[in-house]
């Protein structure tokens, strides 16, 4: 190629280069971002509000154990008083038979004192009433440490169960703004949503629940609904009823306002069986009873942390607290997971297992 022809290729490459060159890439716009379907919606709501109940069922485990700090500190408190009174008594009594002591000593001895004395009789007498003195001085001084011993014992008690009341006071409060917290997540995302969705999202959660519904009673998990509640449980079930159309407020047992707990354990409070107050403790202290020996009156737990429970009401259906802006209602049995069932009155009944096998709409 001669060099003209070759200078005239370069010129033409380069040209074709300048006018070929890709123009500078243009902004590419960002995707829409994606609508949540209803199915997310309604899992990211239930686990903000199955978090709330786990966070209000710790709070109103510290508030019980708080109520049973408070009552040890009074009873301290009361215990202590009283020890130091008597503490004050004997060290008044033991200074007055100090001063006798004092007053009656003499470097005589007592037999000398006998030989010298115009009325033997008499100073033998006297001797036994100094006696008497002695020995009673030394059961006072006795008395004396030993009540000292106790007061101190009961200062040491007191304090701690000061301090340990101050620390649960810290964790309840730890405790409480977790509730809130919880809470403010479900308002957050309940204000993000439009009235459609809010409907949407109501009525895909009912139709999971009439399933889950469906597929426990048709799975003959509950047995037979012939049983007929025990004295306890029929005035436990009476009280539950009368609440019913009353709004749920964490932490609260009523007479107003009552959480899930809150509700069965004055429900059984009632009907003069005191229970546990949170619904972790009524299904780890109660016996516990399978589905398909429900009767009313017992107690169904929910959740693998046992954080929701309800009363059974008979006919697959219970009484429960729901949830924050909800009021106590009558509902499915299978509204949320399953866990187990535990009878308050039934001592006599062998802990069942857990209900691995009930079918429960897995949402709520």
């Amino acid at each position: 190629m001669s060099g003209r022809l070759l200078r005239l290729v370069c010129t033409a490459a380069v040209a074709a280069g300048t006018v070929l060159a890709p123009l500078p890439a243009a902004a590419v716009p960002e995707p829409e971002p994606r609508e949540r379907s209803v199915a997310e919606l309604l899992t990211d709501l239930q686990g903000l509000y199955r978090q709330a109940e786990e966070a209000t069922e710790a709070y109103n485990a510290t508030e019980e154990k708080l109520k049973e700090k408070r009552a040890e500190v009074n009873r301290l408190d009361a215990a202590l008083s009283e020890v130091r009174l008597s503490l004050h008594d004997s060290r008044g009594a033991a200074g007055r038979l100090a001063r006798q002591q004092y007053q009656s000593s003499t470097d005589i001895s007592p037999y000398v004192r006998l030989l010298l004395a115009r009325d033997p009789q008499h100073a033998l007498e006297q001797g036994h009433v100094i006696g008497q003195l002695a020995r009673d001085r030394a059961k006072t001084m006795g008395r004396l440490t030993g009540t000292e011993h106790r007061a101190d014992g009961l200062a040491r008690k007191a304090r701690k169960a000061l301090d340990d009341q101050l620390t649960l006071a810290a964790r309840q409060k730890k405790d409480r703004d977790a509730v809130r917290a919880r809470l403010a997540g479900v308002e957050e995302l309940l204000a993000s949503l439009t009235a459609e969705q809010l409907a949407r999202l109501a009525e895909f959660e009912e139709e999971g629940v009439e399933k889950a519904q469906r597929e426990l009673t048709t799975s003959g998990a509950l047995g037979e609904d012939a049983r007929k509640p025990s004295k306890e449980g029929g005035k436990a079930l009476r009280y539950a009823r009368r609440q019913v159309g009353k709004p749920y407020e964490w932490g609260a047992e009523g007479p107003r306002t009552y959480d899930c707990s809150g509700l069965t354990s004055k429900a059984w409070a009632y009907a003069g069986t005191p229970i546990p107050r949170t619904s972790q403790e009524q299904w780890a202290r109660l016996p516990r009873v399978p589905l398909k020996e429900l009767r009313p009156g017992d107690l169904v737990i929910y959740f693998p942390k046992a954080t929701h429970v309800a009363i059974y009401l008979g006919r697959g259906r219970v009484i429960e607290a729901p949830r924050t802006g909800e009021k106590i209602k009558v509902s499915p049995i299978a509204a949320h997971p399953l866990l187990g069932a535990v009878r308050p009155d039934g001592g006599d009944q062998a802990p069942a297992t857990e209900a691995t096998n009930a079918p429960a709409f897995s949402g709520s």
